[in-house]
């Protein structure tokens, strides 16, 4: 048995979900048996159907296995009630979606403190935890505008510091880069490779070899199949790459 010390934040064993459809039962996920340690930071990848949505649903505790066992950070989640499951949720897992998900009336800084009103936190320690959040990502400055007066990047920062903000154990982001073009993606990558070396675990999914090349790990679903589980031992730096290209810019400028 693993000591605390070295216990898994994921521990997934034979995990399976079914679905119902009418006189169908659509198997989402099959026997899927993984550990994720703290401090990893993974890709999921697979195409349309291939199970990783409903897997990373798992993970989120917004959706139960049909069978088989998942603990977070040695909690088993199938045994809390509803309440416990929105407790852990909220306090263990940060969520960072493609489509950022603000609350488009309210500010920056209301955004991601949002969470802390349903831990109730106090509003003094809400204060200092949402512009400490803000800071972590850069947008220290920006947390009284408004999404619809920010750039698709200044959102997805605002997103990740609401993930952030009640210092979870794990940060579940689905397809993170997709609305975002090339160069604000490698940016995005660059804050979640910083956020990563301060500890924190991060799942993601990409559709995206490239994005996925900035990952410590890859596993990839087929027909709700883990088929490959690949480590990687040399991890591209976004920071370096867009240091590299500003650079290269400036040259290209002087010329």
């Amino acid at each position: 048995m693993a000591t605390e010390e070295h216990r898994p934040l994921i521990h997934v064993e034979h995990l399976s979900r079914d679905y119902q459809l009418g006189q169908t039962v659509v198997h989402a996920l099959r026997d899927v048996s993984l550990d994720v340690s703290p401090g990893e930071l993974v890709a999921v990848m697979g195409a349309s159907g291939s199970g990783k949505s409903t897997f990373m649903n798992l993970l989120g505790c917004l959706d139960r296995p049909t069978s088989g066992v998942y603990l977070l950070d040695g909690i088993d989640v199938a045994e809390l009630d509803a309440d416990a499951l929105a407790y852990l949720r909220n306090r263990n897992i940060g969520f960072v979606f493609q489509g950022f998900n603000l609350l488009p009336r309210m500010s920056a800084f209301e955004n991601v403190t949002l969470p802390m009103v349903y831990a109730g936190v106090p509003s003094d320690v809400m204060a200092l935890r949402g512009a400490a959040a803000l800071a972590a990502v850069g947008l220290a400055n920006r947390g009284g505008h408004r999404p619809a007066e920010m750039s698709g990047g200044e959102q997805q920062r605002v997103a990740i510091a609401r993930a952030l903000v009640n210092g979870p154990a794990l940060i579940l982001a689905d397809e993170p880069t997709g609305n975002l073009d090339s160069r604000t993606s490698k940016e995005i990558v660059a804050l979640l490779q910083e956020l990563n070396r301060h500890g924190i675990t991060m799942v993601v999914v990409t559709h995206e070899p490239d994005i996925a090349a900035h990952f410590g790990r890859t596993i990839r679903f087929l027909d709700g199949r883990v088929v490959e589980d690949r480590r990687n031992p040399a991890p591209l730096d976004a920071a370096r790459e867009l240091a590299e290209g500003a650079k290269d810019e400036a040259v290209e400028a002087g010329a």
